[in-house]
């Protein structure tokens, strides 16, 4: 390589004195031999005096001779002077003899490449068609794949239009971001042209060609909406065709935009390493994520399938329209899909109560930062590799939850009006998180980017201790860790607080370490009727922070929940607040276990689902800290959830709640985990029935999962029936969620060899890539055979996985079972020399995770009332 290339390698970025401003791309696929060709003619702006471009490409075969550049004004092409693909750093350096004169040029590339299996780039999908399995090819660009389907300039900032010519067979279905323009026939083949895209950037260009069926609405402004399934599944889409014609006329009034392109494709793809891409115009989904069967599907499916199509349609403003200018704003993208797309599934379901659901991502959010290798929403990414490994809880689930605390300090009229304006200032264009605060606070006259600075540019979140004396309500802030420690940060909180009642009510701003509050205005019935007396801080849980009470207000608290005084979020957020204290052992499970024993009278889904997320994370600690606690602790936390489990039953009732439908398998799952003896009984007879007549009524899609788990924790190798019978039921599924139900209960076993049986049988053909991180469900007992079977194939695994985020999903699953400092350090040592990029931030994470349990054994060992107080509620039980 020339010298003078040495000064473009290892940047995080390209060089920016040359910008492209148009692609005309021409791509031939074959689908046979799994290899495409193509070219592509780039209109790139020079703005600096250069001898160089640097654009990307990865895992193409550039035809060097092809390389061929022009200025617009005249005819004679540039001598080139050498031509260099950088492998380490994906790009492709062009030197020329001379300085490129200021200007516009066409840049022509011929090149050719492979449909890979790896999910990313330009790719090949299998699936079934009339009896044979054919391939379709798949583009999946985000975050940096652009560059392995065709030369670019892959990054957000550099904007242009596309204009699409394919070659393909032509009795399959090609589809792009825009509608087609003219098709050309020639024997077998045809040429589909597409109309030019609006500027956007590389990593939402989409190519989906394969057999497809679909069906369509439109729009009451005329978009047209399509959802593509295979063939014969169309049925299946009817419910993702409704939440998207639904979605699309909710965003265009809350942007006040409308929809900026003439059509609308979603398409359910068979092999996809997410679950959605929000490609402009051709949005792309695991079929998990789109297909819901109403035979088939739970209501959880249902859910999720509303809850990923509002999101990626979100960014067809907040992403498509309006681009982070770079990675490190990943989170205006994803933070801000996962927050409206819950404004607009409560607008078309309210009676699902998603904002109180939402708290699931608040929570996740919440676990995730408190690791000290959490980090901040805004990531300084200085490599392409690193980005993959920011798509976390911190850009969607933290991202969205600080979104939420803005929206509720700001007011949702003041939040939208100024939302409005920034898509309409930034449309077409690349904007920065402190571009969105600089409109917010233009609009609200508050001071956003200070506030939200705090919570962005920062790792991590506080919690609030809070003591009264006499009416004065003391808070303290400091960073709040799961291993206990303590370190330093401050924050600027939203705080709200309520009296007794949500009518005595107050918001502040706290700015320091510490301060004194007088709430001498709030105070009702206090003296007199102690009993009578709570306070609440963070009301609802708007914002990102937990909260730690002394022993008065803690007391109020229980009270206010066996009272049924407390707004559903409020309740989650205590119980949730209070485990994570313990987990971080500055609370105690002989304080924790009485506090869920206060929910013991609850019905609602909402709280339910939280307070079987605290009692399984017991269940599980207990096992390794006190096992002589284990069976009483696990009786009263049956006793906890037997209740409403009895009111519900196994039979869905008729006219019941889409909550109460999702609230029976929670409960019911819960049961079978916590091993109680007529649950698994009755889940292992209804699943008999079932396999023996798949129309029985006896286990509907819901309570499945709770069988089958059940049948395997019976299962042994000298009495193989319930694997066996599992494994015929996946063969024989022909629905994604059913056989994700079946992968997702094989390890169950507390038997290692059918735990072994399990795990190989991720690895075989059987299952797609894709898939295989759902069967990583092991128990407690199987922890161990799990590990040994992840070292034995990490070669295998790491090679298939490498290029897909699914292997930080193999590596967490797996890691994270495991609550003891010596087993940490075990897998720190065969780590030592194997850590990629890719993964290396998901192990550090698991393995804090792993330390940060021990230390929480290591509490709960030394709390000396716990026996006294297990023994209290076991009898009570």
């Amino acid at each position: 390589m020339a010298e003078e290339h040495i000064t473009f390698r290892g940047h995080p970025r390209l060089p920016n004195f040359a910008v492209p401003r148009h692609y005309d791309i021409f791509l031939k696929p074959d689908l046979s031999a799994c290899l495409f060709s193509g070219s592509v003619t780039i209109t790139i702006n020079v703005l600096l005096p250069t001898r160089f471009l640097v654009l990307n490409a990865a895992d193409l075969s550039i035809d060097m001779a092809s390389i061929c550049l022009t200025a617009t004004n005249i005819t004679n092409s540039i001598s080139l002077v050498s031509t260099e693909v950088v492998e380490d750093d994906e790009i492709l350096v062009l030197q020329f003899d001379s300085d490129l004169p200021l200007g516009q040029y066409l840049l022509r590339i011929s090149f050719s490449g492979t449909l890979n299996d790896e999910m990313r780039g330009f790719y090949r999908s299998k699936y079934e068609y009339k009896g044979e399995e054919k391939n379709m090819a798949v583009t999946q660009f985000e975050s940096v794949d652009a560059r392995r389907c065709f030369p670019c300039w892959d990054e957000p900032a550099f904007k242009a239009k596309f204009k699409i010519t394919l070659e393909v067979p032509s009795e399959l279905l090609a589809l792009s971001n825009m509608p087609i323009s003219e098709e050309k026939l020639n024997g077998d083949l045809k040429t589909v042209f597409y109309d030019e895209s609006p500027l956007m950037s590389t990593y939402l260009v989409a190519i989906v060609i394969g057999h497809f069926d679909y069906i369509q609405g439109h729009t009451p402004d005329g978009v047209q909406v399509r959802v593509y399934t295979q063939v014969g599944k169309t049925d299946q889409g009817k419910f993702a065709l409704d939440v998207a014609l639904k979605s699309l006329n909710l965003y265009k009034d809350y942007f006040a935009v409308p929809y900026p392109l003439p059509k609308l494709d979603m398409v359910a793809i068979p092999d996809f390493a997410d679950g959605a891409m929000e490609n402009y115009g051709l949005v792309t989904y695991r079929e998990l994520a789109l297909l819901f069967d109403e035979q088939l599907s739970s209501a959880i499916n249902r859910q999720d399938v509303a809850i990923t199509v509002a999101h990626e349609l979100a960014h067809q403003w907040f992403g498509n329209l309006v681009t982070m200018e770079w990675w490190t704003h990943l989170w205006l993208n994803e933070g801000f899909a996962s927050w409206v797309s819950y404004l607009a599934v409560d607008a078309i379901f309210p009676e699902w109560k998603i904002w109180t659901q939402f708290l699931d991502e608040t929570s996740s959010g919440m676990m995730l930062d408190a690791l000290s290798e959490s980090h901040p929403i805004e990531v300084e990414i200085k490599h392409a590799n690193e980005v993959d490994a920011i798509f976390d809880s911190i850009s969607y689930e933290k991202g969205a939850s600080v979104i939420r605390m803005l929206h509720s300090y700001l007011g949702a009229d003041s939040f939208q009006k100024a939302l409005a304006s920034y898509i309409k200032k930034y449309a077409y264009a690349n904007a920065k998180t402190e571009d969105l605060w600089a409109v917010l606070e233009e609009e609200s006259g508050e001071p956003v980017k200070d506030l939200m600075s705090s919570w962005t540019k920062q790792q991590g979140y506080p919690v609030i201790f809070v003591k009264m004396n006499s009416n004065k309500l003391h808070v303290c802030q400091e960073q709040f860790l799961s291993d206990g420690s303590s370190p330093s940060g401050t924050w600027i909180v939203p705080l709200t607080l309520c009296c007794s009642s949500y009518e005595n009510s107050k918001k502040l701003i706290l700015t320091s370490k510490s301060d004194e509050l007088d709430i001498d205005d709030l105070i009702i019935n206090k003296k007199g009727k102690q009993e009578t007396f709570w306070l609440k801080l963070n009301t609802n849980q708007t914002g990102f922070y937990r909260v730690k009470y002394d022993d008065e207000l803690a007391a109020g608290l229980k009270y206010a929940i066996q009272a049924d005084k407390l707004s559903l979020m409020d309740k989650i957020g205590i119980i949730d607040d209070a485990n994570a204290l313990c987990v971080a052992c500055k609370g105690t499970l002989s304080s924790l276990l009485p506090l869920l024993d206060a929910y013991s009278m609850e019905s609602d889904y909402t709280v339910l689902k939280r307070v079987i997320s605290v009692s399984l994370k017991i269940a599980n600690v207990v096992d390794d800290a006190t096992p002589d606690l284990s069976d009483k602790i696990k009786l009263f936390l049956i006793k906890l959830l037997e209740s409403p489990a009895e009111k519900l039953g196994w039979d869905v009732k008729e006219g019941e709640s889409h909550l109460d439908t999702m609230l029976r398998a929670e409960l019911l799952m819960a049961l079978v985990r916590l091993g109680n003896t007529s649950t698994v009984d009755e889940g292992i007879r209804r699943f008999y029935i079932f396999f023996n007549d798949r129309n029985s009524s006896v286990l509907p899609s819901d309570i499945r999962k709770a069988a089958y788990v059940a049948v395997m924790q019976k299962c042994t190798s000298s009495d193989k029936w319930g694997y066996e019978s599992l494994l015929k039921i996946y063969r024989e599924a022909d629905q994604s969620q059913e056989k994700m139900r079946v992968l997702g209960s094989l390890a169950c076993s507390p038997d290692k060899s059918i735990v072994l049986d399990a795990l190989n049988f991720l690895l075989t053909d059987e299952v797609r890539n894709q898939d295989a991180v759902y069967g990583l469900n092991v128990s407690n007992q199987g922890r161990e055979t799990a590990w040994e079977w992840f070292k034995e194939n990490w070669e295998y695994i790491s090679k298939t996985w490498v290029s897909t985020p699914l292997l930080s999903g193999f590596v967490k699953s797996i890691v994270s079972l495991f609550a003891s400092y010596e087993k940490s350090k075990e897998i720190e040592e065969f780590f030592a020399n194997r850590v990629k990029p890719t993964f290396e931030r998901a192990l550090k994470q698991s393995l804090e995770r792993v330390n940060t349990k021990a230390h929480w054994i290591e509490g709960v060992r030394s709390d000396e009332s716990l026996a006294e107080v297990v023994s209290h509620l076991a009898d009570k039980a």
